[in-house]
């Protein structure tokens, strides 16, 4: 095998949704357009921190889903408040830092600290951590911090 894509479907905006994923993820190119009908490029072929995926205009048949999401692991609060902010600029929050963008695209902006706290040792915190985060839209890893520790002992 020589190359493994995930292949996204949009209706008319895919060159536009891959430029713009490409400005949002560090490490990201558009490898190929693909011409199509009426101006609009058929296919893109990008990479979204290095990871392939092809973009495809297939037309109106078939839409995004929640069912489908791209993970993206963020390095602090900083990173995770400006890629959501973008995000969701003309799309929709969802919760537990879901959130859908204006292509209809499916994401997960998840701070790489998360797992620290809702899958840490102490199953207290755990679980507070947990709880606090199913109350959140966009991830806030200091809130989700102070519930593991206050649950913790500390």
């Amino acid at each position: 095998m020589s190359d493994l894509r995930t292949c996204l479907w949009f209706d008319g905006a895919a060159e536009e949704a891959a430029r713009t994923h490409v400005e949002l993820i560090a490490g990201s190119e558009i490898e190929s357009v693909v011409p199509g009908p009426e101006g609009r490029a058929l296919m893109v072929s990008l990479r979204l921190a290095g990871l392939p995926y092809t973009y495809l205009n297939g037309g109106p048949h078939h839409r995004l889903s929640p069912a489908v999401s791209i993970q993206v692991f963020t390095d602090d609060q900083a990173q995770t408040d400006a890629l959501w902010a973008a995000l969701t600029a003309g799309g929709a929050e969802s919760m537990c830092g879901w959130c859908t963008d204006r292509f209809g695209v499916s994401w997960q902006v998840i701070p790489k600290d998360l797992p620290a706290y809702v899958g840490g040792e102490d199953p207290e915190g755990a679980a507070a951590a947990t709880e606090a985060m199913l109350q959140m839209t966009r991830i806030d890893i200091d809130t989700l911090k102070a519930a593991y520790e206050a649950a913790a002992g500390g």
